[in-house]
């Protein structure tokens, strides 16, 4: 595990990245937040980001989660970017504060049982499958309206915006161009549903440590990274 100094070093170093990214596409710097990516690094990890000053981390797993956040300190925020299971629904609500990945009509109905049950509202993004990469998880394209009805529905979730991975391509470029293409689809895809539900939809979770710049030119508001931050796993 990197000692808290070359953490902030790290944080400093992709800050800047994204500060400039921001610069370029005539964004304020405040209008991306990073969230560190905490997956497979200890509780340590999570402790560094909260005394760097990260209001929350994010993890892949549930159960993952669910041990290292007792660890940690209490005010940080915990967001779930990994695929979800509708069986494990009950153990994210009670571990995260926001799920990002909520691809599907029954795993939303299990999350707001859950929540209703627990007392407490829950905020989701909703997981689009834009690049239509058969290895990625997400709703597809064409399922998204419906997908965003449902959510709307449900009186214990709060719906933020979307989230979306890039599929990777056979070389550097060809994965720039997906990323391109895929961002600047989410992002079309947020203004189209928010004008057709008339809501808002501010949150685009989107890019990661090799496409962030990306991610922000196509107006992303949320960045996770790990790797930059943690190094490699």
């Amino acid at each position: 595990m990197l000692t808290y100094e070359d953490f902030c070093l790290r944080a400093a170093e992709v800050e800047a990245r994204i500060a400039a990214a921001a610069h370029a596409a005539g964004r304020p710097a405040g209008s991306v937040r990073l969230l560190p990516v905490t997956k497979t690094h200890p509780a340590e990890a999570a402790a560094h980001a909260a005394r760097r000053g990260f209001a929350a981390v994010a993890e892949n797993r549930v159960q993952e989660a669910a041990a290292k956040r007792p660890l940690a300190p209490a005010a940080l925020r915990w967001e779930l970017i990994g695929h979800l299971q509708s069986n494990k629904a009950r153990l994210a609500t009670e571990t995260f504060d926001r799920i990002q990945s909520v691809d599907s009509e029954k795993l939303l109905r299990h999350l707001d049982r859950a929540a209703v049950e627990l007392g407490r509202p829950l905020a989701v993004l909703l997981q689009i499958n834009a690049g239509r990469d058969p290895a990625k998880f997400g709703a597809e394209l064409e399922d998204a309206p419906r997908l965003l009805d449902t959510a709307l529905a449900c009186p214990a979730l709060r719906v933020e915006g979307l989230m979306t991975i890039a599929p990777l391509g056979a070389t550097p470029d060809e994965t720039a161009e997906h990323a391109r293409r895929t961002f600047a689809t989410l992002r079309e895809l947020r203004d189209a549903l928010a004008d057709r539900a008339r809501v808002a939809l501010p949150e685009l979770s989107m890019g990661m440590s090799g496409d962030l710049e990306l991610a922000v030119a196509a107006g992303g508001t949320c960045v996770r990274v790990g790797t930059a931050l943690f190094g490699a796993r």
